[in-house]
């Protein structure tokens, strides 16, 4: 009987998987890893060493010469992690508008995912970790001790992420996100399935707060969990 100690968040876009990862992490003491951070290292070093984000043979050459690592944060800055190139803090410079444009260019590549697949893989081994992402539970880490498979309505999400533009004051008309989540959800149909044993939890109407008791008390700490080995 034992807490989970790797945990695997999967879910629609905007369905909270961040925020419930990101919470969920601090309250265990674990480390909270989107997956997203290592696509982005890679593109700030393709940046760097001047690759076209389009070369998929420079590219996986590339993702293979890094050593790419994500630990507890290591500077009180407001990170939620410390992202390391080469043993290189990147932290802050993987969130620069340069990276951001080429990053989905630099991810698409199945040759370039396999690497990046590989070193989360390893980081997930060492335990005491809450990861994030679109196929954790059935690729990167399928023996996780705890899934999860987050859902919520359209109109829930498309109200969740304007709320979340406006706080970088950025206006958007509900129906043109809602449309845009409604394509990226058809775009994503292939990586984007509940593993087969992931616990799907529905969080329309749940408060961040909400959603994080009801995952530690139902499926973290409870007793029916631990002895099904969660």
């Amino acid at each position: 009987m034992r807490v989970p100690q790797t945990i695997a968040i999967d879910g629609q876009s905007a369905a909270g998987k961040s925020t419930l990862g990101a919470l969920l992490a601090e309250a265990l003491g674990y480390l909270y890893f989107d997956t997203g951070v290592m696509y982005r290292a890679l593109a700030l070093a393709a940046l760097r060493a001047g690759i076209d984000p389009d070369d998929e043979a420079a590219l996986s050459e590339l993702a293979h010469q890094l050593v790419i690592d994500v630990t507890q944060p290591t500077v009180a800055d407001g990170r939620q992690y410390t992202v390391l190139v080469n043993g290189e803090d990147v932290t802050w410079a993987i969130r620069s508008p340069e990276v951001e444009r080429i990053v989905s260019r630099a991810a698409r590549f199945p040759s370039v995912r396999r690497e990046m697949v590989r070193q989360q893989q390893l980081i997930g081994q060492r335990g005491r970790v809450v990861m994030v992402g679109r196929d954790i539970g059935t690729v990167v880490m399928p023996d996780a001790d705890l899934k999860i498979y987050l859902q919520a309505s359209l109109a829930e999400r498309a109200r969740r992420r304007a709320a979340e533009l406006r706080s970088r004051n950025i206006d958007m008309p509900l129906e043109q996100i809602a449309a845009a989540l409604a394509e990226r959800d058809a775009l994503d149909a292939h990586v984007s399935q509940p593993a087969a044993d992931a616990i799907i939890l529905v969080n329309d109407g749940l408060t961040p707060a909400e959603e994080v008791a009801l995952v530690l008390n139902r499926f973290v700490y409870s007793e029916q969990a631990l002895e099904n080995g969660h």
